[in-house]
């Protein structure tokens, strides 16, 4: 019984704080209020679905998009930043969650020497036995050591608890804005190959101009030279074909431009670039398609962003729970078993060792206001994280409106562009013909083909802005992305990048 109190008087410590184990410090909400507003104040396309966002490039039937998307997702290094930091995340995370349990550490050891000392009682007699015990202290000495260490210290008021919570959702949201690098790929490749195509169509405008006017510019020449136009027709219809050259030649500039900006995203080398844009030839009018839901709390929380930043204010509150519970006791205890081996001369003694304890309890006492200090600074941290999610769903809110605003107006903008380049293609084919027969002026025709190369321009530029505006909805409902998502994602690691080649 005698050797039973000791234990207990141990064990009475541990047992009174396992019974507060769960009593953990109140954190500041994980989950707060954000600024949805109730409805869209912008029209809302058709009113689809969120799930067709998601395979949206694939809708408008254009594999050599499909595959530039997949070839920059693949060579981005802003995505492959975003798989690092998802598996740092990860890494951080299994930290954490050791830290509940228990730590097991074997140790080993072996030392060989010699030790000990000799004493002569005087007399012959105790000689011959001095110099028997004298060899024997100085017989090597070899010593042998095994065992197990563990220690656990006892997560009393949930701090280890906070450090694993925020932690977890550290990760969640690395693995969130990983998908929102991708989305972001996705749109700006989108971006630089509907401008690609735009540029191509526009230099074919200027190509028919530069030829109409060089074509104008031949015929007055020869008709002043036979005398029949007046040199100052002349002169002006050759200013007007070196004013269309000039154009075309900057148009052509920008073309070559624009094609090594869709390098530099893609990775392709610019000689098969250029191939597979030659075979893809043809020119495909965006067509309304995909859509939004009617909710814009629905739709907005499927946006990776706004799920990180709503993850970044549950991070910054359990980090607030892990910084109050700092300020509180710790307990842990260790324990260690072993066996030790002695040999020496022929001798071999085995020792079998084991202890329970010490159990340590650490009570914080003065540190000179560092600990409320570092509660304070983790609280600052909470209420930043609060605004800046709270902003961050505003500005989510702006720019799906603002997407919205663009993509109606440049919808029934589409109609009177046409109809104006159809009007004013009839109006110059007329202008030419009275030119021909000499009822009207080289200024008059020149007018008219301004007039005509001015709105077929514009119709070029309205179809650039309305591709921009569907890949900008597109970006800003987060291109289809899932919560789930982020668990799907949860086996990726910084060296597989390689994943990202599939196109959200």
């Amino acid at each position: 019984m005698r050797r039973l109190r000791p234990i207990a008087s141990l064990c009475l410590p541990l047992a009174l704080s396992l019974a507060l184990v769960g009593c953990g410090l109140t954190r500041p909400p994980a989950k707060v209020e954000a600024p949805f507003p109730p409805q869209w104040n912008a029209p809302l396309p058709h009113g689809g679905s969120l799930a067709s966002l998601a395979d949206w490039w694939r809708q408008l039937d254009d594999p050599l998009l499909v595959e530039l998307i997949a070839a920059a997702e693949n060579a981005s290094p802003n995505l492959a930043s975003a798989a690092a930091r998802v598996a740092e995340a990860r890494s951080t995370r299994v930290q954490a969650g050791a830290a509940l349990l228990p730590s097991l550490d074997g140790t080993a050891s072996a030392s060989r020497g010699v030790s000990g000392s000799s004493f002569s009682g005087g007399g012959a007699s105790s000689s011959s036995s001095s110099n028997s015990s004298a060899a024997a202290a100085t017989a090597p000495l070899t010593t042998l050591q095994a065992g197990l260490q563990s220690k656990w210290e006892i997560d009393l008021f949930g701090r280890l608890r906070a450090d694993r919570d925020s932690a977890q959702q550290k990760l969640d949201s690395a693995t969130a804005k990983w998908h929102d690098a991708r989305v972001a790929v996705a749109a700006e490749t989108a971006n630089a190959y509907f401008a690609e195509r735009a540029c191509r169509q526009q230099l074919r405008v200027s190509e028919s101009d530069a030829k109409s006017r060089s074509e104008t510019s031949r015929l007055t020449d020869l008709s002043a030279g036979a005398g029949f136009t007046a040199p100052a027709d002349a002169a002006l219809a050759r200013a007007s074909a070196s004013d269309a050259s000039g154009r075309l030649t900057q148009q052509r500039a920008q073309c070559a431009i624009q094609r090594k900006a869709l390098v530099a995203l893609s990775g392709i080398d610019e000689p098969t670039l250029a191939q597979k844009l030659a075979v893809s030839h043809t020119q495909r009018a965006l067509v309304v398609m995909g859509g939004i839901e009617s909710v814009p709390a629905q739709a907005l929380s499927q946006r990776p962003d706004v799920y990180a930043a709503e993850l970044a204010v549950a991070s910054a509150s359990a980090d607030v729970g892990s910084a109050e519970a700092e300020r509180y006791p710790k307990l842990s205890i260790s324990g260690s078993i072993g066996r030790t081996q002695i040999r020496t001369s022929g001798f071999r003694e085995s020792l079998e060792t084991w202890t329970v304890g010490p159990v340590s309890l650490t009570v914080p006492l003065f540190d000179f206001g560092a600990r409320t200090a570092n509660t304070n600074a983790a609280k600052a941290r909470y209420a930043e994280a609060v605004s800046l999610y709270r902003a961050n769903v505003r500005q989510a809110v702006r720019e799906v409106e603002e997407a919205l605003v663009n993509l109606d107006a440049t919808e029934a903008r589409t109609t009177d562009a046409d109809s104006a380049v159809k009007n004013y293609q009839a109006s110059f084919d007329a202008t030419q013909a009275r030119y021909s027969s000499g009822l009207a002026s080289l200024f008059e025709l020149e007018d008219s083909r301004r007039t005509l190369f001015a709105a077929q321009t514009a119709r070029v530029t309205l179809q650039r802005e309305r591709a921009e505006a569907w890949v900008s909805l597109y970006r800003s409902m987060g291109g289809g992305w899932n919560r789930t998502d982020s668990s799907a994602s949860s086996s990726m690691t910084s060296s597989s990048t390689s994943t990202v080649a599939t196109s959200p």
